[in-house]
């Protein structure tokens, strides 16, 4: 069976709605063979990473970068990850109050030295979620867990 991480630092309502939304995607009923499973970010090690064929990645944009807690995830795995996940496709999702570019940059940043592979443009959203909002995370859901599923 193929696995999907999903690694996120929910700490707003809206960051709940994307992660929502993430989940309701890479569990569609139409995809078959991938489980799903979720990870606070300052809960998530190593050890889960090893186990995935392909993650996604959910934070808010805090002054300008990503959340500390999505920082201590890639602290806690990036020496252990760099060599055993090499080509493990990802995805991301941003929320910020009026910019996320600081946050999806240094994500991006780092996935590219750990040798990860970005699945899909990141979805970015800023001010109120609406329906295309929730739309784009459940399609990033749905497609990251097709990706696992290719990558098993």
């Amino acid at each position: 069976m193929a696995r999907l991480l999903i690694v996120h630092h929910t700490v707003s309502p809206a960051t709940q709605e994307l992660l929502e939304a993430v989940l309701d995607g890479a569990r569609d009923d139409e995809i078959e063979g991938v489980e799903v499973r979720t990870e606070a970010a300052l809960s998530a090690t190593a050890s889960d990473l090893f186990g995935a064929d392909a993650l996604i990645l959910g934070t808010p944009a805090n002054i300008g970068y990503m959340s500390g807690a999505l920082k201590v995830f890639f602290d806690t795995v990036y020496y252990p990850a760099q060599e055993t996940t090499r080509g493990l496709p990802y995805g991301l999702y941003v929320h910020g109050d009026n910019d996320t570019a600081g946050a999806v940059r240094s994500v991006e940043s780092i996935a590219k030295g750990i040798g990860w592979e970005r699945h899909r443009p990141p979805v970015t959203v800023t001010g109120r979620l609406d329906a295309g909002a929730r739309e784009a995370c459940w399609e990033l859901g749905a497609v990251t867990a097709l990706a696992a599923l290719e990558r098993a």
